[in-house]
């Protein structure tokens, strides 16, 4: 009898693999993450105790509606609950569009360089990737993702800001664009990092939804809520899209800590205020920092910023973790650094001063 292995998928084939930020070394001298986007502070007040509570009862399976997440969300952005779905983190919902709009023979449209995940999901759903590189500026270039649609196109991301750059898309520049898109190709508008922009030209992707039935929101309470290790996000989008994500979405797939911790967060959403407000004020310290040291980097919205370093991108992220601080290479192109606590800002900040010196 031949052995044979299971015939897998052939879109499997060579797939890229997610590569996660680095922890800090236990034990070691790296004393800060900052490579993974994570909020630096703990729960949001009664957030721990309603996933304490929630954590009694993990005998159990969740809400598979995510009830109450689902009312305190349609309550907190003024939609209906019918055009809500939920799923773990923001990637997830992500993935579930890709199994409700794409397949082999369609084609998905992101900016590049964006979100990893984006040629991973793409892949796993057997469609073709049509990435489209950035500007100059690492901003996303709307012209030319516009021009490269075709009548296989079934999916854009635009991801506002844009992970790894932080850079935004502004209200005339996407709405012009949303014109040039068909109505029957779904445009996401993935807003990760929503809450810690401050440009009033950034439009709230919510708002732009409302009219377009071809436009869907991704969010998550990974990032500006602290919830990182819970995994839960949601999508807002119209009822026919909304429901295919919920059909899709894996069943119980986003615990009942997740959802009980994330309506707690929603309810202390003046507390998350402050503490982003706080961030931002951090992030603009470091921007400023590392003009002021002669670096040129695009202006950020988001709560990291962005080194183009090309071939010196591995020294500096070996720089960094020698001064105690883990960052996020992208070998041959640059560095993510997440603003986190304030002594690990300066640590990075140190680093990159004496850097700049030997370049």
């Amino acid at each position: 009898m031949s052995e044979k292995s299971p015939k897998l998928r052939a879109e499997l084939d060579g797939i890229p693999t997610y590569k996660p930020g680095r922890p800090a070394a236990a034990g070691g001298p790296v004393a800060y993450k900052l490579s993974s986007n994570e909020n630096p502070y703990p729960p949001l007040p009664g957030v721990l105790e309603s996933a304490i509570a929630a954590a009694g009862n993990f005998n159990r399976y969740p809400d598979m509606a995510c009830t109450g997440l689902m009312n305190e969300l349609a309550e907190r952005f003024g939609v209906p609950v019918s055009h809500l779905a939920t799923g773990t983190g923001s990637v997830g919902v992500a993935q579930s569009l890709l199994q409700s709009t794409s397949g082999p023979g369609d084609e998905v449209i992101y900016a590049w360089r964006s979100f990893e995940a984006y040629p991973i999901i793409t892949q796993i759903s057997g469609a073709k990737a049509v990435p489209v590189p950035l500007t100059a500026g690492d901003v996303h270039d709307l012209d030319a993702m516009a021009d490269a649609i075709t009548d296989r196109t079934r999916l854009i991301f635009v991801c506002n800001p844009n992970n790894p750059t932080g850079t935004v898309v502004r209200r005339a520049e996407l709405e012009r664009f949303l014109d040039r898109v068909p109505s029957d190709v779904l445009v996401v508008l993935d807003e990760a990092y929503r809450e810690f922009i401050r440009d009033a030209d950034v439009p709230d992707g919510i708002e732009i939804y409302r009219d377009r039935p071809n436009v869907a929101v991704l969010r998550t309470f990974s990032k500006a809520y602290g919830l990182a290790g819970l995994r839960v996000g949601f999508a807002v989008a119209h009822e026919p899209v909304a429901a295919a994500l919920r059909k899709t979405a894996v069943p119980f797939g986003v615990s009942q800590l997740a959802q009980d911790a994330a309506v707690a967060s929603l309810q202390a959403e003046d507390e998350l205020l402050g503490r982003v407000g706080s961030l931002v004020c951090e992030r603009n310290r470091v921007y400023e920092t590392l003009v002021k040291q002669g670096w040129t980097l695009p202006e950020t919205q988001a709560n990291f910023v962005w080194l183009r370093l090309g071939e010196r991108t591995t020294d500096f992220a070996a720089a960094c973790e020698r001064a105690g601080v883990v960052v996020r290479p992208f070998a041959g192109e640059g560095l993510r650094v997440t603003i986190g606590e304030t002594e690990a800002n300066d640590l990075f900040l140190h680093t990159a001063e004496a850097f700049r010196r030997e370049l």
